[in-house]
Protein backbone atom coordinates (compact mmCIF):
# COMPACT_ATOMS: atom_id res chain seq x y z
CA UNK A 1 0.00 0.00 0.00
CA UNK A 2 2.93 2.50 0.85
CA UNK A 3 4.45 2.39 -3.01
CA UNK A 4 0.93 3.10 -3.98
CA UNK A 5 0.67 6.00 -1.93
CA UNK A 6 4.12 7.45 -3.10
CA UNK A 7 3.27 6.58 -6.70
CA UNK A 8 -0.45 9.01 -5.91
CA UNK A 9 1.70 11.96 -4.08
CA UNK A 10 4.13 11.53 -6.91
CA UNK A 11 1.72 11.77 -9.78
CA UNK A 12 0.04 14.65 -7.88
CA UNK A 13 3.09 16.60 -7.63
CA UNK A 14 3.56 16.16 -11.20
CA UNK A 15 0.21 17.65 -12.04
CA UNK A 16 0.79 20.51 -9.63
CA UNK A 17 4.45 21.10 -11.01
CA UNK A 18 2.89 20.77 -14.46
CA UNK A 19 0.60 23.72 -13.74
CA UNK A 20 3.48 25.61 -11.58
CA UNK A 21 5.72 25.65 -14.84
CA UNK A 22 3.03 26.45 -17.31
CA UNK A 23 1.62 29.72 -15.58
CA UNK A 24 5.10 30.55 -14.91
CA UNK A 25 5.94 30.41 -18.64
CA UNK A 26 2.84 32.15 -19.77
CA UNK A 27 3.64 35.14 -17.36
CA UNK A 28 7.25 35.14 -18.11
CA UNK A 29 7.39 34.71 -21.76
CA UNK A 30 3.66 34.89 -23.17
CA UNK A 31 2.46 37.86 -21.59
CA UNK A 32 5.29 40.01 -22.53
CA UNK A 33 4.53 39.94 -26.10
CA UNK A 34 0.70 40.60 -25.54
CA UNK A 35 1.59 44.04 -26.37
CA UNK A 36 2.70 42.92 -29.92
CA UNK A 37 -0.80 41.05 -31.13
CA UNK A 38 -3.10 42.58 -33.33
CA UNK A 39 -6.59 41.35 -34.29
CA UNK A 40 -4.71 40.71 -37.53
CA UNK A 41 -2.10 38.22 -35.50
CA UNK A 42 -3.76 37.19 -31.92
CA UNK A 43 -5.72 34.02 -33.13
CA UNK A 44 -2.57 32.27 -34.63
CA UNK A 45 -0.55 32.91 -31.48
CA UNK A 46 -3.67 32.62 -28.45
CA UNK A 47 -6.50 30.30 -29.86
CA UNK A 48 -5.05 26.81 -30.98
CA UNK A 49 -2.85 26.50 -28.10
CA UNK A 50 -5.50 27.73 -25.06
CA UNK A 51 -7.97 25.28 -26.54
CA UNK A 52 -5.14 22.22 -26.44
CA UNK A 53 -4.12 23.45 -22.91
CA UNK A 54 -7.73 23.30 -22.07
CA UNK A 55 -8.91 19.85 -23.35
CA UNK A 56 -5.29 18.61 -21.72
CA UNK A 57 -5.98 19.97 -18.25
CA UNK A 58 -9.27 19.31 -17.68
CA UNK A 59 -8.48 15.53 -17.78
CA UNK A 60 -5.61 16.62 -15.59
CA UNK A 61 -7.44 18.22 -13.21
CA UNK A 62 -9.49 15.43 -12.93
CA UNK A 63 -6.45 13.38 -12.02
CA UNK A 64 -5.67 15.92 -9.27
CA UNK A 65 -9.30 15.39 -8.16
CA UNK A 66 -9.03 11.77 -7.26
CA UNK A 67 -5.18 11.79 -6.26
CA UNK A 68 -6.26 14.21 -3.30
CA UNK A 69 -8.79 12.47 -2.37
CA UNK A 70 -7.09 9.28 -2.66
CA UNK A 71 -4.57 10.76 -0.41
CA UNK A 72 -6.90 12.39 2.40
CA UNK A 73 -8.64 9.06 2.40
CA UNK A 74 -5.13 7.25 3.06
CA UNK A 75 -4.10 10.01 5.57
CA UNK A 76 -7.59 11.18 7.04
CA UNK A 77 -6.30 10.28 10.88
CA UNK A 78 -3.01 11.63 10.71
CA UNK A 79 -2.02 15.64 10.66
CA UNK A 80 -0.45 14.42 6.99
CA UNK A 81 -4.30 15.15 5.35
CA UNK A 82 -3.89 18.70 5.44
CA UNK A 83 -1.48 18.90 2.91
CA UNK A 84 -3.83 17.14 0.04
CA UNK A 85 -6.84 18.90 1.80
CA UNK A 86 -5.37 22.39 0.79
CA UNK A 87 -4.42 21.00 -2.13
CA UNK A 88 -7.57 20.04 -3.02
CA UNK A 89 -9.57 23.72 -1.91
CA UNK A 90 -6.73 25.28 -4.31
CA UNK A 91 -7.54 22.89 -7.55
CA UNK A 92 -11.58 23.35 -6.79
CA UNK A 93 -10.70 27.43 -6.49
CA UNK A 94 -8.27 27.57 -9.82
CA UNK A 95 -10.90 25.38 -11.60
CA UNK A 96 -13.86 27.58 -10.74
CA UNK A 97 -12.04 30.81 -11.44
CA UNK A 98 -11.26 29.36 -15.00
CA UNK A 99 -14.80 27.78 -15.62
CA UNK A 100 -16.59 30.85 -14.19
CA UNK A 101 -14.40 33.78 -14.94
CA UNK A 102 -11.44 33.06 -17.75
CA UNK A 103 -13.64 30.94 -20.26
CA UNK A 104 -15.20 33.79 -21.21
CA UNK A 105 -12.17 36.13 -22.68
CA UNK A 106 -10.84 32.45 -23.71
CA UNK A 107 -14.29 32.09 -25.58
CA UNK A 108 -14.48 35.90 -27.09
CA UNK A 109 -11.12 35.61 -28.80
CA UNK A 110 -12.06 32.21 -30.22
CA UNK A 111 -14.82 33.81 -31.53
CA UNK A 112 -12.80 36.43 -33.25
CA UNK A 113 -12.52 40.04 -31.94
CA UNK A 114 -11.96 42.40 -34.72
CA UNK A 115 -11.67 46.05 -32.31
CA UNK A 116 -7.62 46.81 -31.39
CA UNK A 117 -9.60 48.18 -27.97
CA UNK A 118 -11.47 45.35 -27.27
CA UNK A 119 -8.64 42.78 -27.58
CA UNK A 120 -6.29 44.78 -25.36
CA UNK A 121 -9.30 45.06 -22.95
CA UNK A 122 -10.00 41.04 -23.41
CA UNK A 123 -6.04 40.49 -22.92
CA UNK A 124 -5.39 43.10 -19.89
CA UNK A 125 -8.52 40.90 -18.28
CA UNK A 126 -7.74 37.68 -19.03
CA UNK A 127 -3.94 38.12 -18.38
CA UNK A 128 -5.03 39.77 -14.96
CA UNK A 129 -7.25 36.67 -14.29
CA UNK A 130 -4.42 34.58 -14.88
CA UNK A 131 -2.06 36.04 -12.80
CA UNK A 132 -4.19 34.96 -10.06
CA UNK A 133 -4.51 31.42 -11.27
CA UNK A 134 -0.93 31.03 -11.49
CA UNK A 135 -0.62 32.52 -7.57
CA UNK A 136 -3.21 29.56 -7.03
CA UNK A 137 -0.96 27.31 -9.02
CA UNK A 138 2.06 28.14 -7.02
CA UNK A 139 0.33 27.66 -3.79
CA UNK A 140 -0.45 24.35 -4.72
CA UNK A 141 3.34 23.68 -5.68
CA UNK A 142 4.87 25.51 -2.17
CA UNK A 143 1.78 22.91 -0.28
CA UNK A 144 3.51 19.77 -1.82
CA UNK A 145 7.07 21.14 -1.40
CA UNK A 146 6.19 21.61 1.90
CA UNK A 147 5.33 18.21 2.44
CA UNK A 148 8.38 16.61 0.89
CA UNK A 149 10.64 19.04 2.69
CA UNK A 150 8.77 18.10 6.26
CA UNK A 151 8.85 14.41 5.15
CA UNK A 152 12.68 14.36 4.79
CA UNK A 153 13.10 16.52 8.06
CA UNK A 154 10.99 13.51 9.61
CA UNK A 155 13.06 10.99 7.90
CA UNK A 156 16.57 12.78 9.05
CA UNK A 157 15.21 12.96 13.11
CA UNK A 158 14.28 9.61 13.19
Amino acid sequence: MSKIMTLNRALLMACVSMYFGTGWSLILFSFPIAPELTVDNYYMQFVPQVQAATNFFTYMTMIMMVCCIIWIISDWKNRHKWYPIIVLVLVIVATLLTTQYIFEYNQRMTDGITDAAELRDVLRKWMNLNTIRVSIWTLQWLTMITYYVNQNLKTRLI
